[in-house]
């Protein structure tokens, strides 16, 4: 099982390499608040001073570090001659020639031997970051500690909790601390090492609070008691340690960390941790054993190597979903071209075969939110269409007036004896001008449907038509141009679709009234209105003495206002009149409805034929004898930038996925117990 933790560091390194954490892998986050300690119980793991220190905040950035135990130099040293090593130790660190060294991603080539330089590096490369300001920024620090006195261990050392900026750090450096440590400790396949001095209350511990808003069970949390020494005299952490006070289910540490006094004077650290040792056996006997910094590494190994174990069967799920997930994101993306004339017309046949699809009801994807395609066609065509020209009212916009008007211009200087045809024609042809307008808007509702199926398509048909914006743009311009094309065709035929019906009045045709039986029956129902002759006599006065506002002997204002209105509007119409009315109004109507009718037939027929079935059968060849050209083949064929971006990123990842997938592998069902 020991074998599991450098494990995790190769899956993180593979990951690394394609700037990713789509893996949230198994780690120990160590958090604290400032000079809680945190930096001494890191450098006690590794048993150096390697840490930057001063006032405020040092560590601005996580630093990711994993401590990896190698054989001591003298061992690898004969590795390296063949003799007595395994090949594996020599194959892992060839040419190191220290007992320990240290690497960061940032600088790979370059190999550190003296802990210094990487404490100098860490402030390096922190400034080059967020400059010498004391802002802190989440992108981590990767080292990677090579020795012979290290156990196999991968932590995140992280800023310390603050509560008042200092200097020129931000207002809400508390709040920048607190989330950054929140999405470190929220992942769940990590164990925290809360870190809190033994000269504070532990209730009011920042670093426990914070555990526990993401593990409020202990699952997952180490409580580490620093400076055990500098308690006031006479009191202990013995009830503390024992878990009396707050109990953690992974347990409670204490350890001694180097005074001042002894950073100061550069008292190496295994002199303090001997020291750490001896305070141990005087002052907490009974817990020596289970206390100090070595006892410490010896958990946290334990403990890391344990929580592998039971975090792999998850990561091997989830590393296989990814790779079929990546898998699926390369394979839209295409293929590099090879032949592009091939390319260009599987593409085009491809995007006429949606659009025609579509139009037709028959494409893969048919959306459910709103009507689109042919679909929508037939709504505009019966919906729409259909109860517009049935809203429009036969006699809409034609008075009274307008009639009599249009009968007496039709008769001349002779009064009429019968209803003119004349003013018939000349009145249905002015109520079946009305249909143009909304068969003309029609044609405009089926074109701008066409229209929308070209952006339909290029979304839902082919990923290639993304892959190359040249040649979706030019595939829009040509379909958009054979529409533009046949819209005034269409326009112009079903214009005259109105015209034919206004050019002869077919008073003959078998569903129209004939006019000697509307004549009939409106004279009769005005025979059965009259009541005993009593409303005859009223009307043969009326005839006989007109009144003073209509056709008798006007004066001289009245004779004037004559000449400019054809019918009096003053007055009430006769008998007569309101029979000529009467006839003229059912026969508009009768015949009006037989155009409309018509109308609504032969439109969609019209728009059909014309438009819609137009583009269907020359849509692929339209496309082909324009784009189809040798010059135009590599010009139309040329990748967008986030297309082939996209790829490459997502090749690598699905090549990272494939090498955590092989590591993984590895591990033997036998090497977890």
């Amino acid at each position: 099982m020991e074998t599991l933790i450098p494990t995790i560091n190769r899956l993180q390194e593979v990951f690394l390499t394609v700037g990713a954490e789509i893996i949230q892998l198994p780690q120990i986050v160590v958090v604290g608040s400032q000079s809680s300690g945190k930096s001494s119980v890191l450098e006690s793991l590794v048993i150096r001073d390697f840490l930057p220190r001063g006032s405020g905040i040092v560590t601005r950035r996580p630093l990711v570090l994993q401590l990896v135990n190698v054989p001591p130099l003298k061992d690898r040293l004969k590795a390296e001659t063949g003799n007595g090593v395994t090949q594996n130790a020599k194959n892992n660190y060839p040419g190191v020639k220290a007992e320990e060294w240290g690497t960061f991603l940032h600088c790979k080539n370059q190999t550190f031997t003296d802990f210094q330089d990487i404490r100098q590096e860490i402030e390096s490369e922190t400034e080059r970051s967020l400059g010498d300001n004391k802002g802190i920024s989440p992108e981590p620090i990767y080292l990677k500690i090579f020795s012979p006195n290290v156990l196999n261990l991968t932590l995140v050392d992280l800023p310390g909790i603050t509560k008042v900026p200092v200097g020129d750090q931000p207002e809400d450096i508390e709040t920048q601390v607190q989330e950054m440590i929140l999405s470190f400790i929220s992942n769940p396949n990590c164990l925290i090492l809360a870190v809190s001095p033994a000269n504070s209350d532990l209730a009011t511990s920042d670093a426990l609070k914070l555990a526990r808003e993401v593990d409020p069970d202990g699952r997952r949390t180490l409580l580490v008691i620093s400076k055990l020494d500098l308690m006031d005299a006479g009191t202990d952490a013995l009830e503390v340690l024992l878990g009396r006070v707050i109990p953690v289910r992974l347990g409670i540490i204490g350890v001694v960390n180097r005074s001042q006094h002894d950073i100061n004077t550069q008292k190496s650290l295994e002199e303090s941790m001997k020291d750490e040792q001896a305070f141990l056996q005087r002052y907490y006997p009974s817990l020596a054993s289970r206390a100090g910094s070595r006892y410490l590494a010896k958990t946290l190994s334990r403990l890391l190597m344990h929580h592998i174990r039971d975090c792999l069967p998850e990561l091997k799920t989830r590393v296989t979903v990814l790779s079929a997930q990546y898998q699926a994101r390369l394979n839209s993306y295409g293929q590099p071209v090879e032949d592009q004339s091939a390319t260009l017309l599987q593409i085009v046949t491809k995007f006429a075969s949606d659009y025609c699809n579509t139009i037709e009801g028959t494409a893969r994807h048919i959306q459910t939110s709103e009507l689109c395609g042919g679909a929508r066609i037939c709504y505009i065509f019966h919906e729409t269409f259909g109860r517009t020209l049935q809203s429009i009212d036969p006699l809409g916009g034609l008075t009274d007036l307008d009639i009599l008007t249009a009968i007496r211009n039709a008769t001349g200087p002779r009064p009429a004896l019968f209803v003119p045809e004349v003013s018939f024609e000349l009145l249905v042809k002015r109520q079946i001008k009305r249909l143009e307008e909304p068969s003309m808007r029609c044609v405009e509702l089926v074109h701008e449907e066409l229209q929308r199926i070209i952006q339909h398509c290029s979304s839902f048909s082919t990923q290639e038509l993304l892959r190359f914006p040249k040649l979706h743009d030019s595939i829009v311009e040509v379909v958009t141009g054979l529409l533009r094309k046949r819209l005034p065709i269409t326009n112009e035929m079903v214009h005259h679709l109105v015209a034919i019906e206004l050019a002869y009045i077919n008073t003959k045709h078998p569903d129209f009234t004939d006019a000697a039986q509307v004549s009939a029956s409106v004279n009769s129902q005005q025979a059965e209105a009259m009541d005993g002759g009593k409303r005859w006599k009223n009307e043969k006065v009326a005839d006989e003495k007109p009144p003073a506002t209509g056709f008798g002997s006007p004066s001289k204002g009245q004779a004037i206002n004559l000449l400019d209105t054809a019918v009096p509007v003053a007055r009430r119409l006769t008998s007569k009149e309101q029979r000529d009315c009467e006839v003229i109004q059912r026969l508009i109507k009768s015949y009006f409805l037989i155009v409309r009718k018509s109308i609504q037939d032969s439109v969609p027929k019209t728009v059909m034929h014309f438009l819609v079935n137009h583009v269907k059968e020359h849509l692929q060849s339209e496309l082909v004898g324009q784009l189809y050209k040798q010059p135009l083949l590599q010009e139309l064929l040329i990748e967008s930038q986030d297309t082939a971006q996209q790829r490459t990123e997502v090749a690598q990842m699905l090549e990272a996925l494939k090498k955590a997938n092989n590591i993984i592998s590895e591990i033997r069902e036998t090497h977890l117990w």
